[in-house]
């Protein structure tokens, strides 16, 4: 949300940004499955092949048609483009079915009553086949538009905008609130089009209503921007939404730019595919991920008098700007490696201080960890092979946001979380040592596409002016703020900004040099 702007607003702007990825992505739909429906229904052979092909793109999940759009040539990417692609696409079967089933169900009594009455072919499609299968095909319209709006909440996911950014911020932040923001006008919304599109006469209503919202929404989204924007960013937990929302403060404080939030995109490869593709200007990124899952690179080890964190950093660096044309800023201050938890009380009664300690007590336990982590090269198997970890079972995928309440209520026993997450100190966890230095260095680094850096250079003195500015402590604190007492993510980092004095207008200090 833009700093200044309330929540009411950004409500308002989420809700016409999901109103119209629905309304184009059905007007798309309804004009490939009507005349679809039309042909095949005078080729019923044709019928089972089509039906099967739109059948199998509603099997797939949502969410793996979105992520696979994201790489396709012309319709992928990251935004409203590839979420229009995947809507329209679980919109067909259900028009496509209605067309078909409802001129199927026609009485041939009737189309040979209405030849005898001397109508053509044509005459007889508009004048006696359609309208007798309207109600079939309305009912599959009403079917095609809820379930549009309720697969239009997983776009944010992809940098789309729309209501779901209320549900992954509230899932990111464990907040019910939130998530309830997103959720109850989503499913007002499913309503009202379902009560809308369910006779004739409140069919016409609903049209109507459809497009004064649609003229409000072109003119909501097409008003004129103040000043020049670009787009900031992020993962989909608390920290990166905190660090996300600390460089859109930063440089709209020191710019004259506008900044688009596009948080919670998900994991790394696709924040780094946006960063790069220059659909989002930067995000903040760690140089341990960035070593191991973006560039593919064996683990630094350790040897006397390297100091890991600096090497891995400007290795990383050197490699981005040669392979990406990114950037890779200084460290904001504090570094957040992964922290292996078990609850307090266990660690306590068993004695365990660190990861060598593990392995006898595994088969034992259950364990749950973030979906990035159970294939990343320095995530789950290669931590499992170093110390011999083997559970009582599979290990459960989740949220990263939800495995630290699963750990505090016994569904597990061990997570992989965040070293500066503030519920381990909340929810009375312990992490435990990694005495064999199996994580690489976790430095906070800004990440920035360098073309616009060419086209914005005042965001080089703004992002300097970060460097070295957040402590471990500090970046604890305002996950806790988040996480443990519920605060938002925008009051929290203005809060933090004012208390180091850098006001609207301020915090000019810049440290020399990019480096």
């Amino acid at each position: 949300m833009p700093s200044g702007a309330t929540l009411t607003d950004e409500l308002l702007s989420r809700c016409l940004e999901h109103a119209a990825l629905v309304a184009v992505a059905m007007a798309l739909a309804l004009a490939i499955s009507l005349p679809l429906g039309l042909w095949i229904s005078r080729r019923p052979r044709w019928a089972g092949p089509v039906l099967a092909v739109v059948s199998a793109i509603q099997t797939i999940p949502s969410l793996a048609i979105f992520g696979v759009l994201i790489t396709v040539p012309l319709v992928g990417g990251l935004g409203a483009r590839p979420a229009i692609v995947a809507l329209t696409l679980y919109a067909l079967l259900p028009l496509v079915r209605g067309v078909v089933t409802g001129l199927t169900l026609v009485p041939q009594g009737l189309k040979e009553a209405a030849m005898a009455l001397g109508l053509n072919r044509r005459q007889r499609l508009w004048r006696v086949e359609v309208p007798l299968a309207l109600p079939v095909l309305m009912a599959g319209v009403r079917v095609a538009m809820v379930l549009t709006i309720a697969v239009a909440t997983i776009a944010a996911a992809i940098g789309a905008g729309g209501l779901g950014v209320f549900l992954f911020r509230g899932i990111a932040t464990v907040n019910n609130g939130l998530i309830l923001q997103g959720a109850v006008p989503a499913a007002l919304m499913a309503l009202l089009a379902d009560w809308a599109l369910s006779s004739r006469r409140r069919l016409l209503a609903g049209l109507g209503l459809a497009v004064a919202l649609a003229l409000a929404a072109g003119l909501w989204l097409a008003r004129p921007a103040a000043a020049p924007s670009l787009a900031i960013g992020s993962k989909a937990f608390t920290e990166q939404l905190l660090l996300g929302e600390l460089l859109a403060q930063q440089i709209e404080a020191q710019t004259n730019l506008r900044v688009r939030r596009d948080f919670a995109l998900g994991g790394t490869q696709i924040c780094h595919e946006a960063v790069r593709s220059g659909q989002i200007a930067g995000y903040v990124e760690y140089t341990g991920t960035a070593w191991a899952s973006v560039l593919n690179q064996a683990p630094l080890p350790a040897q006397p008098g390297l100091d890991r964190a600096e090497a891995v950093y400007e290795r990383a660096r050197t490699l981005y700007r040669q392979r990406f044309d990114l950037e890779m800023f200084p460290s904001l201050g504090f570094e957040n490696s992964f922290a292996i938890l078990i609850r307090d009380d266990q660690a306590k009664a068993l004695g365990l201080t660190k990861l060598s300690q593990l392995a006898p007590h595994t088969p034992q336990w259950r364990a749950g960890f973030g979906f990035e982590f159970l294939s990343r090269p320095d995530g789950y198997p290669g931590l499992a092979r170093l110390y011999g970890l083997r559970f009582k079972e599979a290990p459960l995928e989740m949220d990263l946001g939800l495995t630290y309440r699963a750990l505090a209520e016994g569904r597990v026993d061990l997570i992989a979380g965040d070293s500066t997450n503030g519920l381990i100190e909340t929810l009375a966890l312990r992490s435990l040592i990694d005495d064999r230095q199996y994580f690489p260095p976790y430095q906070a680094t800004p990440v920035f596409n360098a073309a616009a850096l060419r086209r914005w250079p005042q965001l080089l003195p703004a992002l300097n002016g970060l460097a070295g500015q957040i402590s471990e402590a500090e970046m604890r604190r305002m996950n806790a703020a988040v996480d443990g007492e519920g605060e938002e993510v925008a009051a929290v980092v203005r809060r933090f900004r004012q208390g180091k004095g850098w006001t609207t207008a301020a915090h000019k200090k810049t440290p020399p040099g990019r480096g």
